[in-house]
């Protein structure tokens, strides 16, 4: 007896929508199609603009990194040095990032099919647990100083503090229209904005000082000004985290897709559904849809990758089983 065709069906989408397939018969009592939708890889990192003006960011903050240290060391403000110290990760934030941005832009190869995607994450992901690690540093010297204070020269805090609020200022304007695009421009752009709540927690406690002589005030503001960076950064690297565990994005509900896939005219049932993030602006879904074998299989994956594209998915992979199943009830 000659058993049904096994059709596999292939949509690729690239912008526009366009459709090739090929059909051809093996001796089995099921079928497989495939249909997959492939978007162009995301800018994110390897944003040319991305690229420009991390460069100047790392300018200005080599530059006043050198300044804040000198002037902490002298001044012996702990509110200073501990600014120095989110500027130092910061230049190592920004060279990280700068490095991804242009490494992500290697080709792919055999043996890594979507490229250096990842690096932006990775970076995100050291970003953020570098800001961590370096607010649990500074909490625990400002607690020290809470204990025994120590005179600040306030006139040389001051000056300096107004210069890097300036500097950070301008860094944090150079990055703030990017920052969405990708985690890494993100992770970037939280250290210097770091910087700038610490530069303003800096100034308000040397003018405290100067006026009240409440020598309290710097490591008071050094600890505040850190526990707003550690809000930041955490959510930096649960987010990170979350997409090396390839988990369903956030702003993506799993039930309202399946649900969508579902609906698609000619599915009976959904299973094995997956959506993940590669990297920024690149979401991917993969999932089995049970259809009727008299479905047009092609028209089932088209309409399948067009709903998904409601949810900012544009790179799909959809396995069509054809009913009715197997004698022994597996597809």
């Amino acid at each position: 007896m000659t058993s049904p065709p096994h059709a596999p069906t292939h949509s690729h989408e690239h912008g526009q929508s366009h459709a090739h397939g090929h059909d051809h018969s093996h001796g089995h009592s099921h079928g497989h199609g495939h249909g997959h939708a492939h978007a162009h890889l995301p800018h994110g990192s390897a944003d040319p603009a991305l690229q420009r003006r991390l460069r100047w960011a790392l300018a200005l903050t080599v530059v006043f990194l050198v300044a804040e240290v000198v002037g902490g060391f002298v001044a012996n403000s702990l509110a200073l040095l501990a600014d120095a110290g989110h500027m130092l990760t910061d230049v190592a934030a920004l060279a990280l990032s700068l490095f991804v941005a242009w490494f992500s832009r290697q080709p792919a190869a055999p043996e890594k099919t979507y490229g250096y995607l990842r690096w932006e994450i990775l970076a995100a992901f050291l970003n953020g647990a570098g800001l961590l690690i370096v607010s649990a540093i500074i909490i625990v010297e400002a607690i020290g100083r809470l204990q025994s204070p120590e005179p600040v020269a306030t006139g040389l805090m001051l000056g300096v503090a107004v210069g890097g609020l300036l500097t950070n200022a301008v860094c944090a304007w150079i990055l703030h229209s990017l920052h969405q695009h990708s985690l890494n421009a993100r992770g970037a752009y939280l250290h210097v904005l770091g910087d700038l709540l610490g530069s303003i927690g800096t100034v308000a406690a040397g003018l405290l000082i100067r006026f009240t002589g409440w020598d309290a005030a710097d490591p008071i503001a050094s600890i505040l000004v850190t526990l707003l960076i550690v809000r930041s950064s955490w959510h930096l690297v649960r987010e990170s985290v979350d997409v090396l565990l390839e988990s369903t994005p956030s702003h993506i509900s799993l039930g309202a897709v399946r649900e969508r896939l579902g609906g698609v005219a000619g599915v009976a049932a959904v299973h094995d559904l997956h959506v993940w993030t590669v990297t920024s602006g690149m979401i991917a879904m993969s999932a089995h849809a049970v259809v009727p074998r008299d479905v047009d299989h092609q028209r089932v994956l088209r309409d399948a990758v067009a709903a998904m594209r409601d949810f900012g998915i544009h790179h799909c992979t959809v396995q069509i089983e054809c009913e009715p199943m197997c004698e022994n009830g597996h597809p």
